[in-house]
């Protein structure tokens, strides 16, 4: 066994290796203990690494800042993948008002550290952990780190303080977002329950679902007039798919060009307003479901994997004039949706098609329709973005008033250019496509990269500074910056604008980014209903506390 006791000295990088796995492997296992629900999930990594640090030999720090980085842009990327489709459509509507609150309680959480930190005379340092730890934060603390790195004047000593702090404050955070919570719903005598269904009620999906509906053609002006001539098909789009001649039993293909007569039965989809307008126009709905009946039509679901039709329209593709086939409609997400002529495909579209099986067959062929290519993750566009994020991360901003240069960092930069790719989700040949559960897998794996290295760096004086004066002030500290943002946004919130507690849930969850705060919220209304609030608020109020800590490091430290 003496070659492992000495492999610090004949092989730091391998002990500095065996040693994350094994804080990754303990932190896994405090993270999966749960009280009534809530655990610390991956963040018990970072306390394992504590420990662990504190009785360990000294580990490598040049492999562990190499790994804390590497772990810190892979987590934030992923994430930046995940929010992008939704991050500019959570500013709309009601997210707008919720985004405002969330920025609030980032910008009162930020006064309320630096505050304390003037008050107690605090390690500046230590405040920008304790911004992050009280917030429940973890991409904020990498991005204080990074930016801390990367100025002359910051001693080694300071360096590990923001980790220790963050560690300190962070556990109270965890409560007292639910606690705050739970004194609101008691101060104002709320029904979790009752407020989640007049929630679901006032918030229901206003996208009217498709549906079909048979006609029967008996308007004399149409005889002789071709589908895609109708009158009236641009303001009621809807899409005919089959017809049965008068006088025959069996079904055909009904495409654009496609001529009716008096006495056609057609097939069309659309909403219910929509169908109700072409009716109108057609003739009259029959009870008759010409799916059922014989004829030379099929109908598949072909799934757009083909990165050479991304970007591209039905019309551009031409897959009624050259390939003989009718979509019906496009799902995308939970979203059904009419193709209209200016309708772009986006990978992962699943296209409903209409049509004869060797049509079908080659319709298939051009759209891709390829499983293995949806479950499989792009790996070069994935390497392309993160390198393009650490450039952007990495450029020098010149900010009005700022000392120095402001960068977005190892954390800011891979995060918003993650979003902007998962957006955009395709730039030329280059498609961000990743499974949720590669994207879930590499996001746990580069977290706890990085806690088990900050708490690695952290514990070898974690403990001496916990249980002294400085470890009081800074519990004292990081509660006060959890709490009174949130009770005074939370007190404003159902006083003045009377919003419902499910949506102050998930504000309060999303505004702390605090999955264990959602899980509570999502309990006690026995709905799902907080998650919406959450994701309305959470891309902005990631991407604002990595801001605000990196321009507090800057302005303490430039």
């Amino acid at each position: 066994m003496n070659w492992l006791l000495q492999l610090a000295e004949t092989n730091p990088t391998a002990q500095a290796f065996a040693v994350i796995s094994l804080v990754c492997m303990l932190g896994m296992v405090l993270g999966s203990f749960r009280f009534k629900g809530i655990g610390l999930g991956t963040s018990g990594v970072l306390f394992a690494g504590i420990l662990v640090g504190n009785f360990s030999k000294p580990i490598d720090h040049h492999t562990l800042d190499f790994l804390k980085e590497l772990g810190l842009v892979l987590f934030v990327f992923c994430i930046g993948l995940q929010l992008g489709p939704g991050f500019f459509a959570s500013l709309r509507k009601m997210g707008l008002q919720l985004n405002l609150l969330a920025a609030t309680i980032v910008s009162l959480g930020a006064l309320v550290a630096v505050g304390m930190g003037w008050i107690m005379g605090l390690d500046e340092a230590a405040v920008l952990g304790l911004f992050s730890g009280a917030t429940t934060n973890t991409p904020s603390l990498g991005a204080a780190q990074q930016t801390l790195s990367g100025m002359e004047n910051v001693p080694p000593e300071q360096m590990v303080l923001p980790a220790m702090a963050y560690a300190v404050a962070y556990p109270f955070a965890v409560v007292g977002i639910i606690g705050t919570l739970l004194v609101l719903k008691s101060m104002f005598r709320i029904d979790p329950q009752a407020e989640a269904k007049e929630f679901e009620t006032a918030n229901a999906n206003k996208v009217e679902p498709l549906s079909r509906r048979t006609f029967i053609i008996d308007n004399p002006n149409l005889e002789g007039v071709a589908i895609g001539s109708v009158p009236g098909r641009i303001e009621s789009p809807v899409t005919v798919s089959r017809i049965r001649r008068s006088q025959q039993s069996e079904v055909e293909i009904a495409t654009s060009s496609t001529t009716l007569s008096q006495g056609d039965t057609i097939l069309a989809v659309g909403t219910q307003e929509h169908l109700d307008q072409y009716q109108r126009v057609v003739g009259h709905a029959i009870n008759e479901d010409l799916t059922r009946l014989p004829g030379k039509v099929e109908y598949r679901k072909v799934i757009v994997t083909n990165s050479e039709v991304l970007g591209r329209t039905i019309e551009q593709l031409g897959l009624e004039q050259k390939h003989g086939v009718v979509v019906t409609r496009i799902v995308r997400g939970d979203l059904e949706l009419i193709p209209v002529h200016d309708l772009r495909l986006k990978f992962g579209d699943v296209v409903r098609l209409v049509g004869r099986k060797e049509d079908i067959k080659r319709a298939s062929a051009l759209l891709g329709n390829s499983v293995n290519a949806l479950n499989a993750t792009h790996f070069v566009p994935f390497f392309a973005g993160i390198a393009a994020g650490i450039a952007l991360g990495t450029m020098p901003i010149s900010v009005p008033g700022l000392p120095e240069p402001l960068r977005l960092g190892l954390a800011g930069g891979p995060l918003l250019v993650a979003i902007l790719v998962g957006r955009l989700g395709q730039i030329g040949p280059l498609v961000w496509h990743m499974p949720r559960n590669a994207n879930l897998a590499i996001r746990e794996f580069g977290i706890a990269l990085f806690f088990a290295s900050v708490g690695l760096m952290a514990g070898p004086k974690f403990f001496g500074v916990v249980f002294s004066s400085i470890g009081l002030q800074w519990l004292l500290a990081g509660a006060l910056v959890t709490l009174i943002p949130l009770f005074a946004v939370g007190l404003f919130a159902r006083c003045v604008l009377r919003m419902n507690f499910v949506a102050i849930s998930g504000l309060f969850a999303g505004s702390m980014t605090d999955p264990p705060a959602l899980t509570f919220a999502t309990n006690i209304c026995q709905a799902e209903s907080p998650a919406v609030t959450y994701a309305a608020v959470y891309p902005l109020t990631m991407v604002l506390r990595i801001m605000a800590v990196q321009i507090l490091a800057v302005l303490f430290f430039g």
